[in-house]
């Protein structure tokens, strides 16, 4: 994660050249694809974790909109 956010603050700057772009910006598809698979990973341990206690309801995630920004 903290290498996607690197790149993406390198890519903000601007300062570099078209094929450094291009390449800072696939790497940045592939962490992200990364960074998503743990997530699901992450998330069918903790169900699978839940069910085991007895507990087999998942609930969505509903962010709290009040404290955003």
């Amino acid at each position: 994660m903290r290498d996607l956010e690197e790149l993406v603050e390198r890519l903000e700057q601007g300062d570099l050249p078209l094929e450094e772009s291009l390449a800072a910006f696939e790497r940045g598809v592939m962490l992200t694809r990364a960074c998503q698979t743990a997530l699901k990973e992450a998330e069918q341990k903790v169900e699978i974790l839940l069910k085991k206690a007895g507990e087999p309801v998942v609930e969505d995630f509903k962010p709290d909109e009040s404290k955003a920004g």
